[in-house]
């Protein structure tokens, strides 16, 4: 449909999207979830075009998605997976939208969708019983196959013609891959005076000392405003591999270093993409208010990531006089 930034659709009806599918409840390898399902019938607009995504399950690459968008607001809430709380953004193919200058369509009260579904969001279980999940996280490379080499300008036209992004922005996020690309090279052939910056990616966030991490406890509550630390103090709570209890802190996030937010949800459960394990946290992370993955070092990818908070890279700030 060529759809843009800013359009507005109308998702199909649970027929027409049944009929859209195969015997996993997928189409092109794209799982449709339950949770999408009371989406059904509703207006929306296109917030990202969907043309390329980051691989989480195997890091490092972009790959190329076909004929789909971000719509916004619509987020997994993890009803039909265990309750997890990634709150991803949700994949919507082509076919299960319409361009809202065709007729509407009166609301059926076919249920047929959703047995399909729930059937197909589990995987068999682990190699000692525990429950596994398939959601689209976790099929991201059977909907998106092919890899998207940095070199390819189709990505970069896509992204400015989509509305995505523009042209600044675009040029911006391709010299910062470049750059990153040159610094990964010079941390493994060239001599440490050679490199810039000791061949940190650009945002500047270097390694911690190995060793165990040390832990803060604020029982921050959904609400609650908050001030994230400046990134000096947060590297250092960080190991060896950049990660404080097995959570890591990225470039992306130290974009938000010094700014409040509110508490959306205190974090306890979440999928492990590659194995689609229900992971329980031992200690509970913190998601923050319209804070989220730009792409800006990732070339403007589109999924718009909810990172996760450890509470001692938090401070509670006083409410702002009414």
């Amino acid at each position: 449909m060529r759809l843009k930034v800013g359009d507005v659709v109308e998702v199909r009806g649970q027929a027409e999207i049944l009929a859209t599918l195969d015997e996993r409840g997928e189409l092109d390898g794209l799982p449709f979830m339950p949770e999408m399902v009371r989406f059904c019938g509703q207006r929306m607009t296109v917030h990202k075009v969907a043309h390329k995504a980051c691989d989480t399950i195997g890091h490092g690459r972009m790959r190329r998605m076909e004929r789909a968008v971000h719509l916004t607001g619509a987020r997994c809430d993890g009803a039909a997976h265990g309750g997890c709380q990634t709150a991803c953004s949700l994949y919507w193919k082509d076919a299960w939208l319409r361009k809202i200058t065709e007729p509407p369509v009166t609301p059926e009260k076919d249920r047929r969708l959703l047995p399909l579904l729930e059937v197909n969001t589990h995987r068999p279980p682990g190699p000692e019983g525990e429950e596994r999940f398939v959601c689209q996280a976790t099929e991201l490379h059977r909907a998106a196959p092919t890899c998207v080499p940095l070199k390819d300008v189709r990505q970069y036209v896509t992204d400015v013609r989509s509305g995505n992004a523009g042209t600044l922005k675009t040029l911006r996020g391709l010299f910062f891959a470049v750059f990153n690309r040159y610094q990964s090279i010079s941390r493994r052939l060239l001599p440490r005076w050679l490199r810039i910056r000791d061949g940190l990616h650009w945002g500047w966030v270097p390694k911690g000392k190995p060793g165990p991490t040390p832990t803060g406890t604020l029982d921050l509550q959904p609400g609650e405003l908050v001030r994230i630390r400046p990134r000096q103090e947060i590297v250092a709570t960080l190991n060896h591999e950049r990660l404080n209890r097995g959570l890591g802190f990225e470039e992306e996030m130290a974009r938000y270093c010094g700014r409040t937010a509110r508490v959306v949800a205190r974090v306890e459960r979440c999928l492990d993409e590659r194995t689609g394990e229900l992971l329980q946290m031992k200690n509970p992370c913190i998601a923050l208010e319209s804070v989220h993955c730009e792409g800006a070092y990732s070339v403007n990818c589109p999924r718009e990531f909810v990172p996760f908070w450890r509470e001692i890279w938090l401070e509670r700030v006083e409410e702002p006089a009414s």
